[in-house]
């Protein structure tokens, strides 16, 4: 039990996004009106990719201090979980953009930053496939990844404040903190950033297992 409560929390949270995310009384705002429902699935989706790649550096810096080969493998892991909770916000975006900027894709700044972050990530997974040599993997994937993670921060957070955008807190515009998180909102876009980052990491630690378990299949043959 020890081991699985913020399992069963992660799920339960989930489980109340999706009832209330849906179902609750939502603010009437302009222009947003009923999609900002898709706030408490879009949003919490980048948050948990942003923590889970902020994890996934830390265990390539502590990688390429140790060799210890585990890190490599949590990096490696967490980067596919990101890769997957990337692919699902851009997606919920542009279902959200579609019914409020009229288009999926605008080739507003903060889009293109994010596919392009995407596109970073997709690299680092087809680099690590490309080489054979474990240890040569582990070593250039783990430089791949600081400087990937470096790379997309500034993209995704500092860039499209520096041009106009249609996203809420760039290019001038207010920012859901200032005006529009009211406390209907809040109380199910917190639990929500909770719930699909501790979904994430379970989904990640799953992964990591897998991976073990096949290297030791490997080893035995």
């Amino acid at each position: 039990m020890r081991k699985t409560w913020w399992k069963i929390i992660g799920v339960a949270l989930v489980f109340y996004t999706l009832i209330a995310g849906l179902l609750m009384d939502a603010p009437r705002l302009a222009i947003l009106n009923e999609t900002i429902r898709a706030m408490h699935f879009h949003v919490p989706m980048w948050f948990g990719m942003v923590i889970m790649l902020t994890a996934a550096v830390i265990f390539s810096i502590r990688y390429l201090r140790t060799g210890n080969q585990k890190f490599d493998t949590y990096a490696i892991e967490l980067v596919n979980t990101s890769i997957l909770f990337g692919i699902l916000g851009l997606a919920t975006g542009m279902i959200w953009a579609n019914y409020t900027w009229g288009a999926p894709w605008s080739g507003d700044p903060k889009q293109n930053a994010s596919a392009i972050g995407m596109l970073i990530y997709f690299a680092y997974i087809l680099l690590r496939n490309s080489i054979t040599d474990p240890q040569q993997k582990a070593k250039i994937g783990a430089v791949y990844n600081i400087f990937a993670y470096a790379t997309l921060i500034p993209l995704l957070f500092i860039l499209p404040r520096l041009t106009d955008s249609l996203h809420p807190g760039n290019g001038g515009n207010p920012g859901f903190n200032a005006y529009e998180l009211d406390g209907r909102l809040r109380m199910v876009f917190y639990p929500a950033v909770i719930g699909w980052t501790l979904l994430g990491v379970w989904l990640t630690e799953l992964r990591i297992r897998l991976s073990f378990i096949k290297s030791k299949i490997d080893e035995e043959d």
